[in-house]
């Protein structure tokens, strides 16, 4: 799939990996659709971004927000790009903790909802959209959806029972959804990013951050924003990569704890 003369939606296109990748397939020529609940953070990006850029504030955990993103994607162009960056951690904790209490039924819920749910209610919304269009070139292919998981979903740590199912749950979807939709010419694959320098570390002890960089085998640094991008945008332009998921993550494999 090109990217230049398409419309690219970004979920949560206001930070992190999102925001690199929003950055990215702009300066590769595509008009992008910054879809995220932070107003603010969204606004600025579409103004430092410039022409053939649009914010459209909120949730894919709703469907009314998720239609909206999509129906401002369609109205700019041939909407055939989703990147799907919505997701992240709502809270960690152990099964049962040190006490023998039970993990909280609402932290793993709203761990599942924000990234298997949200993944999912933009990826069928955008497919539906993308299979009403004409084919893009001669293989048919009318549209191509990236999602990102984790390797937690693949060794999750002990404290991470939520946030490594959503993620296993991700890389799971990947290859039936790709089966789905192939009829129609619509790809699907799934980034599992590593260990990434995002904003979301900017809080954390320095301590934390150099034990983590020490157990990257090569490089040995916390993975660029615009890494993940640059991975995105391949799994975009290569048609023949398909049901497909890749780890960035420099050759790491998470300790138990």
């Amino acid at each position: 799939m090109l990217i230049a003369g398409n419309v690219a939606l970004i979920t949560g296109g206001a930070s992190g990996l999102g925001e690199a990748t929003a950055r990215h397939l702009h300066a590769q020529g595509a008009t992008v659709v910054i879809f995220d609940r932070d107003e603010d953070r969204g606004h600025e990006i579409m103004r430092q971004v410039g022409e053939r850029a649009t914010f459209v504030g909120g949730s894919v955990l709703s469907e009314d927000d998720t239609n909206q993103a999509i129906e401002v994607a369609t109205s700019l162009g041939a909407y055939r790009i989703l990147v799907a960056c919505a997701g992240g951690a709502t809270g960690g904790g152990r099964t049962i903790d040190r006490n023998g209490a039970p993990h909280s039924l609402e932290v793993f819920s709203d761990t599942i909802n924000l990234n298997v749910v949200g993944t999912f209610n933009s990826l069928r919304l955008s497919a539906a959209a993308m299979s009403a269009q004409e084919p893009a070139n001669d293989d048919g292919e009318r549209g191509v959806v990236v999602a990102t998981a984790s390797i937690a979903g693949f060794e999750g740590q002990i404290g991470q029972i939520a946030y490594g199912s959503a993620k296993a749950a991700i890389i799971g979807m990947t290859l039936i959804a790709a089966r789905d939709l192939s009829a129609v010419g619509i790809r699907v694959n799934t980034i599992a990013p590593g260990t990434m320098g995002t904003r979301a570390w900017d809080k954390a002890p320095a301590s934390l951050r150099e034990n983590l960089e020490a157990k990257v085998p090569f490089p040995k640094r916390f993975g660029h924003p615009e890494e993940f991008a640059e991975l995105a945008a391949h799994l975009i332009t290569n048609r023949y990569i398909n049901a497909q998921v890749v780890r960035i993550d420099g050759a790491i494999r998470f300790d138990p704890k």
